[in-house]
């Protein structure tokens, strides 16, 4: 039973609670005047079939006393009751959809901005890493784009007023004019239907987070079919047949326990409520007719219970947009609400206020991981083991080490995408955790191996590094500049001004190598404009060996006297750093320069002798085939 609660409590009543708060600040009034306009929509039928009830029961007596009787007289106006609650329903009606509409799309765009504020809320991104929040936020943001949306769950409940109005006015209609009990029983049948219409989409609501990874995998599918960025390869390597035979298969794996649900929704129970709701229906009627007959209530009655009971009885039907709608539209908002509290619970705590954070000053005495370990969420295995590392201010520092060492994990908590389990990271002395994070963050400047390509102008690409400054033409070119990229500019058809995606009119796409250097420019520039450490992770790994050297020695050659941090598979470019760090395992193993590296013969040794032998190798053979060329 506590089980049960806590799943209802979670999935029913938590996101109604957290819609509704939403519902309040983004569309109150609307929703308000929306729903006492519905409670009219909903007691207007009911007026035209007491109305109309009057008409058929007035027309013997009004046919037999003629134009000037009392009873004509009723029967007239009855009529014009009943014409003048038919126009003001069929007037009123259209208006209330209308305003559905309205809120729909009120509450859709709070929404869209609240998945967007979801995703880039917080200082970490441990909620974008972990799976299951990745998921739930995927899953938000899919209902909103190709499915029923909150702003239908927010418009759906608020329309459900009219149905359950209704159905309220006609049992009563029909408890005053016929039975109490028939009118429980016909209700009892309704409801009956109603929750059995209702259970069927409960269950595909219940599946969906189920389906979610078969349907992100269907759609990862469908995406590399139909987008541009893989026709090329796709296409060489002949996977179109395969691409559409996985999409099919993961689509159809996703829909196969919906359609298993189903068959049983819609079996036997689906049968036993058919049969009990027209031996109800039936019974109700007939005893209805057998008393008329019996004089035990006036044709007038009989009519409005007939119609009563039909009336309450086509309330138990699934009402497509209402129920699709709260449902449905529910599983964005419960999947946001979910993202949102693993994400608090799971990314780094909030940098602390302006008014308590420390600034984060000049970087003097250079940065110090002081016995940190790191084992991400979820995980036990420390990535990091109680690593000690000082990076020297003003030194060129390069960090390499075996795929899984931990150096990439080390730039994320430098950057405090993620906090330390254990241990802490200090600069000048003072534990970055305590420095307000965005000041820290504009003290570094990272490139990622996995760096962002922005559909962008070139400018824009490059002055992101300092987006909280106005961007400076002059800078970005010298940025682009140093960062070896100038010429290629130049060459485009609106300089720095050029969209980089051949998506638009008069873009261009850039080279792998080509973008690297972007992604230089854009560290480049940022360190133009204060960042005082710049960290480079595997920056040049779409360069040939021989342009990556060449970057290295120039680079190296120009950091002096700066912060920097280099991080590279490739021991022969980082040689020149001031100082080398293999990590091993998540720990220091080895330190020092790359000579006194090489005169230990330990593991740096071996690797850097180990990557010479097969790029001799490798030049060997583009040797000979050069030559055979220019025979």
């Amino acid at each position: 039973m506590q089980r049960w609660w806590r799943t209802y409590k979670e999935e029913r009543i938590e996101p109604r609670l957290y819609l509704l708060r939403e519902l309040r600040g983004v569309a109150g009034p609307l929703a308000i005047w929306l729903a006492l306009l519905n409670v009219l929509v909903g007691v207007l039928p009911s007026g035209f079939m007491i109305a109309s009830s009057i008409v058929v029961g007035s027309t013997p007596a009004a046919v037999v006393g003629g134009l000037g009787s009392p009873a004509w007289g009723s029967l007239v106006a009855a009529f014009v009751a009943s014409a003048g609650l038919l126009f003001v329903q069929q007037l009123l009606a259209p208006l209330s959809v209308s305003l559905g509409r309205i809120l729909k799309h009120q509450v859709d765009g709070e929404f869209h901005d609240q998945i967007l504020a979801a995703s880039l809320r917080g200082a970490g991104i441990a909620g974008l890493e972990d799976d299951k929040a990745a998921g739930d936020l995927w899953l938000a943001a899919e209902q909103l784009e190709r499915g029923r949306t909150p702003g239908d769950a927010a418009a759906g409940t608020v329309a459900l007023v009219v149905k359950y109005v209704q159905l309220a006015a006609y049992t009563v209609l029909l408890g005053v004019a016929v039975s109490w009990w028939a009118a429980a029983v016909v209700c009892l049948v309704t409801m009956t239907f109603r929750v059995g219409h209702r259970a069927v989409v409960r269950i595909y609501t219940r599946l969906r987070p189920v389906m979610g990874p078969l349907r992100r995998e269907s759609m990862y599918f469908r995406e590399l079919g139909i987008g541009p960025s893989a026709a090329k390869e796709t296409r060489v390597f002949g996977l179109t047949g395969w691409l559409a035979d996985r999409y099919r298969a993961s689509a159809l794996a996703a829909l196969r326990p919906v359609w298993r649900e189903r068959r049983k929704a819609n079996g036997a129970a689906f049968a036993w409520r058919t049969v009990f709701g027209v031996v109800m229906a039936a019974l109700v009627l007939t005893w209805m007719l057998r008393a008329a007959a019996a004089g035990q209530f006036s044709l007038t009655h009989l009519v409005l219970g007939v119609q009563a009971t039909l009336g309450v009885l086509s309330l138990g039907e699934f009402y497509h947009e209402s129920d699709n709608g709260t449902q449905f539209g529910m599983q964005s908002v419960s999947a946001l609400h979910r993202f949102q509290e693993a994400a608090a619970a799971l990314d780094a705590p909030e940098a602390q206020s302006a008014e308590t954070a420390e600034p984060a000053g000049l970087l003097r005495g250079g940065i110090r991981f002081d016995n940190v370990s790191f084992a991400y969420p979820g995980s036990e295995r420390l990535v990091l083991d109680g690593l000690d590392l000082t990076i020297h201010a003003g030194q060129c520092t390069a960090l390499v080490g075996l795929n899984g060492s931990g150096k990439t994990t080390l730039v994320k908590l430098l950057s405090r995408l993620y906090e330390p389990t254990s241990g802490a990271i200090l600069a000048d002395g003072r534990a970055i955790a305590s420095l307000d994070v965005d000041a820290w963050r504009r003290k570094i400047a990272v490139i990622f191996q996995d760096f962002n390509r922005y559909e962008l102008s070139v400018a824009d690409n490059i002055a992101f590094g300092a987006v909280e400054q106005p961007a400076d033409p002059g800078r970005v070119a010298a940025a682009a500049h140093t960062a070896g990229i100038g010429k290629a500019i130049a060459k485009l058809p609106h300089g720095i001004g050029t969209l980089l995606s051949r998506q638009y009119v008069e873009g261009a796409e850039l080279s792998g190598g080509q973008w690297q250097r972007i992604a230089i420019a854009r560290a480049l520039y940022a360190v133009d404009h204060g960042a005082q450490l710049l960290v480079l992770d595997e920056p040049t790994s779409a360069l040939d060996v021989r342009a990556e050297a060449a970057f290295y020695e120039e680079f190296i050659a120009d950091a002096r006297g700066r912060t920097t941090l280099l991080i590279s598979h490739r021991f022969s470019s980082i040689r020149h750093a001031d100082r080398i760090v293999v990590l091993e395992h998540g720990r220091v193993v080895e330190d020092g320069t790359h000579k006194s590296l090489l005169d230990q013969g330990g593991r740096y040794a071996g690797l850097y002798h180990l990557q010479a032998r097969r790029f001799q190798a490798g030049e060997d053979i583009d040797d000979h085939a050069t030559e055979g060329i220019q025979r």
